[in-house]
């Protein structure tokens, strides 16, 4: 969910090495995949914090232990006996999403849902203490999905070892996912589980992509950077042929810029070897110093300078997270634990301004500031749409951050229930 560092920027042979760029024409396909990637737009939501949780999006979840130690899906399972931590994370699996959410997404004028799903939910072994059952509570809002006519991104979240050390990964701390190739084999071995299964009949038209992994940190090492580049390739072929043989899947298959300019992945898995892929980019402006202190304007001016970027991205690019967040004073959106930088009080920052009024309670919202996120909603959807195959917000509710929330966003009238439909022009916002 976030950048926590400088890019780590490709080697120029790394790029060159690969073939020159092609294009098909879509009638001559040979995967048929079950809704329109480069026609229609994407307009969706993620399915934040359920079956892979996260301390800010639910945070009494966490609390609920009264244990400081517990910052992640990894240590609430270690840290509690087997039958505590089994049956709050049923609890939450039961409570935190229903069939209602769902149909309200599909009122708000959507038409995805993007579903984070760890590793552990089908694998589990050498002593990692995650609790299995989220696989049942997938096929669940697959069926609520069906019903309410939403396509589906499954998206691989958490890796073996941890891509990127972010909490959302399932562990906090290191990424060490590529300094064992068995990581990688089991993450693979996941991805063709997956990609087996919802590539039935009985899936089509319903699950129509699959993310092969989320936010790898490619910025820390070389080491993690090569072996992602190499992993699309890999997992590709894995979710493309899932059957062992000729027969290819139907599903989209999406890779993330592992927070690399989208340039580098000029002449990069292209057609007609590469059917059907989707580079997912998120954008994010409140993990840094510099980005907190921005004023409103600026929030919406960098926005808007990343229309040429976007525009001239080599694969079809959707920006598959974003919020209206300006601040990080969401609770543990930093990490529980860590405080914000934009009140002075995560380690080494400088203070900015008072959090009071800027995430956690909603009757302390200004109008300016309801204005404000009503403009950057605007901006981002349309330049996401004019400039690439559209957006998927992060996330669609959360316990107490409105902010990231686009259920609250609904509800608090700074977001239109037509997700199509634009009263502040892009024109005007970007100049």
């Amino acid at each position: 969910m976030r950048l926590l560092s400088p890019f780590f920027i490709v080697p120029l042979a790394v790029v060159s090495a690969f073939p020159a760029l092609q294009t098909v024409d879509d009638e001559k396909r040979s995967v048929n995949v079950g809704w329109p990637y480069g026609t229609n737009k994407i307009r969706g939501v993620n399915i934040g914090g359920w079956l892979v949780t996260e301390p800010f999006i639910t945070p009494s979840l966490f609390e609920a232990t009264g244990n400081n130690d517990i910052v992640d899906e990894w240590t609430f399972c270690q840290y509690q006996d087997y039958g505590t931590a089994q049956a709050a994370l049923k609890n939450h699996w039961d409570t935190w999403f229903t069939e209602n959410d769902f149909a309200r997404i599909a009122a708000a004028g959507l038409n995805h849902v993007r579903i984070p799903i760890g590793f552990w939910a089908y694998d589990v072994q050498g002593g990692e203490p995650y609790i299995q059952g989220q696989a049942d509570y997938l096929d669940r809002a697959i069926g609520w999905a069906r019903n309410h006519n939403l396509a589906v991104i499954i998206d691989l979240h958490g890796a073996p070892g941890s891509q990127n050390g972010y909490d959302n990964s399932g562990r906090r701390g290191n990424a060490d996912w590529a300094t064992d190739n068995t990581n990688v084999e089991r993450t693979k071995n996941v991805i063709a589980q997956l990609s087996q299964k919802y590539s039935d009949p009985q899936y089509y038209g319903v699950v129509t992509a699959l993310a092969l992994l989320n936010e790898p940190a490619t910025y820390l090492n070389d080491q993690l950077l090569q072996t992602t580049r190499q992993y699309w390739y890999d997992a590709y072929g894995a979710a493309r042929y899932p059957f062992g043989n000729s027969d290819k899947s139907g599903l989209a298959l999406v890779i993330h810029d592992g927070f690399q300019p989208l340039s580098t992945f000029d002449n990069y898995m292209v057609e007609p070897e590469y059917e059907d892929v989707l580079l997912d980019t998120h954008n994010y402006q409140v993990f840094n110093d510099e980005y907190v202190a921005w004023n409103w304007d600026q929030h919406i001016s960098n926005v808007c300078n990343q229309a040429s970027t976007y525009s001239s991205s080599p694969l079809w690019l959707v920006v598959g997270e974003w919020s209206l967040a300006s601040t990080d004073c969401a609770k543990y959106v930093n990490g529980r634990g860590i405080n914000a930088r934009y009140d002075g009080s995560y380690p080494g920052s400088s203070y900015v301004g008072s959090c009071d009024d800027k995430s956690n309670d909603v009757s302390k919202f200004s109008n300016e500031y309801k204005d404000f996120m009503h403009k950057f909603w605007n901006v981002q959807t349309q330049l996401y749409e004019q400039n690439g195959q559209g957006w998927i917000h992060w996330t669609w509710k959360t316990e107490s951050a409105a902010d990231w929330s686009y259920e609250a966003g609904l509800d608090g009238g700074w977001i239109p229930w037509d997700a199509g439909s634009h009263d502040v022009s892009l024109s005007s916002l970007c100049g």
